[in-house]
């Protein structure tokens, strides 16, 4: 009985061994389960912990540079405040500027301005398109990097240092040979004669203007080639493929897709050339007049408040260059915010037609 009992006692012992083993196993996979669903969770809740930290590290910078905005116009606008008081809006068309009798007026810087920077813009934005479709579809390869960096090194130089070449350089080549031949050749031409009428100071808003176009044509070509880079390879070899010709491959694929590159560098290059100071000063001639000439002496905001400002004595002189700030400060955010709008509708319409 006892012999026979044995193997019935080894088999129970066994299932029971068999048993506690798998119970063993059971509980560490459960422990398992349990300690990875907690370190999932621990990795889910540092994930979104980063995510709020983020969100809020960007919310702070959004609103750092909405205070800033406000700040500077709060301060333009407290410093003008006796200007504004004392002459009202007609600040804006009066062209007399008398610090002796506290006189003044915007017109003729805002007309300088204006007038210099639709000069640079006419003559730079070509050029600085050419210069980028030649980089990026004409130019030889050996060349193509020296030629860059050479446009991008044109970007660093300050402003005074352009001011002072203009100053000396070329300001005396424009009054020897170049203003004299274009005075000759317009005269008997109406319109063109009093655009263009002597006598060739050199020293002019024509000369403000180029300085600000040779400026602004680095930041122009630059990013404009870099836009026109972005364009992908694809589609010109498709238009080439359908027999278009480089320029139809240019005017019809390569603009249309960069367009919106391209209007943000011209922007960017308003920018620089409505607000430029130290260049523009040593060449505009500083005149608190407007004459239809080009050729003709002038001066813009930013030259006025940097000529003016360390002399301006009273309350009233400092409170009207304060204003001419302020003019100068809306005149550039209604000018780029007019080239966001123009972008928008531009890329509505595109969206249109597609």
């Amino acid at each position: 009985m006892g012999a026979g009992r044995l193997p019935s006692d080894t088999a129970s012992r066994s299932s029971l061994l068999g048993h506690s083993f798998s119970g063993h196993a059971m509980v560490d996979l459960a422990l398992m389960q349990d300690v990875r669903s907690r370190l999932s969770s621990d990795r889910l809740e540092s994930s979104y912990r980063r995510d709020r930290i983020f969100r809020r590290v960007t919310l702070t910078s959004a609103l750092v540079v909405l205070l800033m905005f406000a700040g500077i116009f709060w301060t333009l606008i407290s410093g003008a405040l006796l200007s504004l008081r004392a002459f009202g809006v007609s600040f804006l068309w009066t062209q007399i500027w008398n610090p002796v009798t506290e006189k003044f007026g915007a017109l003729a810087p805002i007309y300088g301005t204006l007038v210099t920077s639709a000069l640079a813009m006419i003559i730079s934005v070509p050029v600085g398109i050419g210069i980028a479709i030649f980089l990026t579809e004409l130019c030889p390869r050996a060349l193509r990097r020296p030629i860059g960096i050479a446009v991008e090194l044109l970007a660093g130089i300050p402003s005074i240092i352009y001011g002072i070449w203009g100053f000396f350089v070329l300001a005396p080549v424009l009054q020897q040979d170049l203003f004299p031949a274009i005075i000759s050749a317009f005269s008997n031409i109406p319109g063109l004669s009093t655009l263009f009428a002597g006598p060739p100071y050199g020293i002019s808003i024509f000369t403000a203007g180029l300085i600000l176009a040779i400026m602004i044509l680095p930041f122009i070509s630059a990013i404009t080639r870099d836009v026109f880079e972005t364009v992908p390879s694809v589609l010109k070899e498709a238009a080439y493929g359908l027999g278009a010709t480089r320029w139809e491959v240019l005017w019809n694929v390569v603009l249309p897709y960069a367009r919106g590159g391209v209007v943000g560098g011209v922007m960017l290059a308003l920018g620089r050339a409505l607000g430029e100071t130290m260049a523009v000063t040593f060449v505009i001639g500083n005149a608190h007049r407007i004459l239809p000439s080009l050729f003709a002496p002038g001066t813009t905001i930013s030259a006025t408040i940097a000529n003016e400002f360390t002399e301006a004595t009273g309350d009233l002189y400092p409170s009207a260059l304060i204003e001419l700030g302020g003019i100068l400060f809306i005149v550039t955010f209604l000018v780029l915010a007019s080239a966001q709008y123009m972008l928008y509708r531009l890329e509505r319409r595109a969206g249109a037609r597609a």
